[in-house]
């Protein structure tokens, strides 16, 4: 049993070879500053944060542990993020905003 764990602890100290990609993702001003912060604070690339992010939540795991928690505490007061994962499906961007007021009120007057 012993060698099986060793050979865990192996496979997962070595270096995985990827492919990575540039992308234009769009996200909420004050959640990307925080997300800029805590990798700054844990002296990685936003990249490198997001994928780890990413990778625990695919396997159902809690990226974070306590002391990152307080820290993003912190980082969302600074920033005035006040948003949760329950808004996560209720966001609109101003312009989607703008454009369904303009189109209810070409409703309303017939066009």
């Amino acid at each position: 049993m012993p060698k099986e764990r060793a050979s865990k602890a192996v496979a997962h100290s070595e270096n995985i070879l990827v492919e990575r990609v540039q992308t234009g993702v769009r996200l909420e001003k004050r959640l990307l500053k925080v997300l800029k912060g805590l990798a700054e604070y844990h002296d990685m690339t936003l990249g490198d944060l997001l994928e780890g992010i990413v990778l625990h939540a695919f396997d159902g795991r809690h990226p974070f542990g306590d002391e990152t928690r307080r820290r993003i505490k912190d980082l969302k007061r600074i920033y005035k993020l006040d948003l949760d994962a329950d808004a996560s499906h209720r966001l609109l961007e101003a312009e989607d905003q703008e454009t369904s007021v303009a189109s209810k009120r070409a409703v309303r007057r017939g066009r």
